[in-house]
């Protein structure tokens, strides 16, 4: 049974120490209270994610940053009551408070009722030239990193939010792929493939879908190492209703040189080397099936060409901002760096 009072955060909590206990929780949910244990609101991940992207501090006052009016319900109705209102509100959580709007109780919805059986489409068919001699012989995503395949640890992180069912779009020495995992019964998922008989990119592939998913389903590319949390991502894209989500990543570069900023002919100030941040496209979708009707068939289409296509035409799309481990194996000093790194974040 899940403890609720590790949850709890206090009125003065900052956004970083409310990122660490819904982290350890694994809840994906706090409530915030005060002296009294009274209830003042609650903070989901997506809150967080949200505020991230706004570019608050980490020292921001969670107050300004949770849900100061959260659906509740008193202590002593029926849990059938209970149910019915989780289900009307389409609410994960449910504070139960008493007379004083102290918590009582918290019911999680996934206590009730689990099934994780999104689609995950990985996307491992690419050459890998920047990767050569060392993709020769085998596709990129089945190089080894820690002793296993790379794509092996991506499925593993899957399986561990109980994801288990795979398409593996492939093309690029495809058979070595397919002798290893077969049909995935021996790492306990469920494993299918498309073939491309040309490259069609991460988008053009999903053409030869061969049946329309009947939920939202996540695309990712087969050259990544993430510690993502893909059921958080997943209930993201589903709380915001949205079309087709791209998760990202912050990225820093600085600029070498002192940055100058004018007024025609008069010197307005001076930046030595600044720092600039900007976030990056992480590699990690979620698409509804609507998404798919945007997708030419038999042709070469990117993941960037959907979400602009989408943008066209006003429909609903998100960002994730991923603040876990996350790394893109496209040369060869990532894959050193990620040999280097899989036992500090993997083992």
């Amino acid at each position: 049974m899940k403890d609720w009072k590790t949850i709890i955060v206090r009125e003065e909590n900052t956004l970083l120490e409310t990122m660490q206990i819904i982290d350890k929780s694994s809840l994906q949910f706090a409530v915030v209270v005060n002296t009294d244990g009274k209830l003042l609101g609650t903070v989901t991940d997506g809150d967080i994610r949200r505020s991230i992207l706004r570019g608050d501090s980490l020292d921001t006052k969670i107050t300004n940053v949770m849900n100061p009016s959260p659906i509740t319900a008193k202590v002593g109705q029926s849990r059938n009551k209970y149910i019915q209102l989780m289900k009307t509100k389409k609410l994960k959580q449910l504070p139960i408070v008493d007379k004083n709007n102290k918590i009582i109780n918290i019911i999680f919805w996934d206590k009730i009722v689990s099934n994780n059986d999104n689609l995950a489409v990985l996307m491992v068919g690419g050459l890998g030239t920047r990767l050569r001699p060392l993709t020769n012989d085998v596709p990129k995503p089945m190089l080894k990193v820690g002793g296993k395949p790379i794509l092996e640890t991506i499925i593993e992180g899957f399986k561990q939010y109980g994801y288990t069912n795979f398409i593996l779009s492939v093309n690029y020495k495809k058979e070595v792929i397919q002798n290893y995992f077969q049909n995935g019964e021996a790492f306990d998922v469920n494993i299918s493939y498309i073939e491309e008989p040309k490259r069609l990119g991460t988008a053009g592939a999903l053409s030869l879908l061969p049946k329309r998913p009947l939920k939202p389903f996540f695309v990712m590319n087969g050259d990544l190492l993430t510690q993502v949390n893909f059921e958080q991502l997943m209930n993201f894209h589903m709380e915001n209703n949205s079309l087709a989500t791209m998760c990202v990543r912050e990225y820093e570069y600085q600029i070498p040189y002192g940055v100058i900023e004018t007024n025609g002919v008069e010197l307005v100030s001076i930046q030595e080397k600044p720092i600039h941040k900007s976030f990056v496209n992480a590699g990690i979708y979620v698409l509804s099936p609507k998404a798919l009707d945007y997708i030419p068939k038999n042709q070469y289409y990117d993941m960037p060409e959907l979400f602009q296509k989408l943008l066209n035409e006003e429909k609903m799309t998100t960002v994730f901002p991923i603040r876990e481990y996350w790394l893109d194996i496209g040369r060869m000093d990532d894959f050193e760096r990620a040999n280097l790194e899989y036992k500090e974040r993997y083992e």
